[in-house]
């Protein structure tokens, strides 16, 4: 699974409506550039590809506040409603997924109703320690790497990694259990996303083509 679909069409979908430049901004705050590969080449590449594809909607009709050309503003279609939905469960349960698809899919959670997002979670407990179970037939962390020579770190690499992992989440569905945060239908949701005039503390200020688009 590729992080940038999951990011730009819950970042669009928060917005309601947005254009290409607010999606960019969105993802710089919540530095999403740092750990995933939301530059802004693959963003804007992303709206278009999206839009093409019917998960998007284009409306070129927003003027830039700026002056120029109107930019295109994209709004989520119903397919690409499903299309997020569906790539953010995926994300919650499939614990082998890299970092920046888990951190993308922890990042929405919140749209999901409590209930769910907790049983997603512990699914995604259970293919941990489903995994763990198969590879500790070869391989006994609590004897070491040693036996195995240096390959064996990577061995004892996955399962820390593992365990920390798992160690996380119970961590996290406690959390959300005992009633942290606001979840889909519980009320106004937490606001992350910067207002069109709003300044962005973390803008990288790189320009691109896209920006005025």
């Amino acid at each position: 699974m590729s992080a940038i679909r999951l990011l730009v069409l819950g970042a669009v979908r928060q917005h309601g409506r947005a254009h290409g430049y607010q999606v960019r901004n969105d993802l710089e705050f919540w530095g999403a550039h740092e750990w995933s590969n939301a530059k802004p080449g693959s963003i804007y590449h992303a709206l278009k590809q999206m839009a093409k594809q019917g998960l998007l909607h284009a409306h070129e009709i927003a003027p830039s506040t700026a002056g120029g050309p109107p930019r295109t503003e994209y709004e989520i279609t119903a397919a690409g409603n499903d299309e997020y939905f569906a790539l953010l469960r995926e994300a919650l349960v499939a614990y082998d997924q890299k970092m920046d698809v888990k951190s993308a899919a922890i990042g929405f959670v919140v749209d999901l109703p409590r209930q769910e997002a907790t049983a997603l979670l512990k699914e995604r407990i259970r293919r941990i320690e489903e995994w763990r179970a198969a590879v500790t037939e070869h391989y006994v962390p609590e004897g070491g790497p040693e036996p195995l020579g240096h390959i064996g770190e990577i061995m004892n690499l996955w399962v820390r990694t593992a365990d920390a992992e798992a160690e996380w989440t119970r961590g996290l569905i406690g959390r959300i259990e005992g009633g942290s945060y606001t979840f889909a239908g519980e009320g106004d949701p937490f606001v992350g996303i910067l207002a069109e005039d709003q300044e962005n503390p973390y803008a990288t200020g790189e320009h691109h083509p896209g920006d005025r688009r």
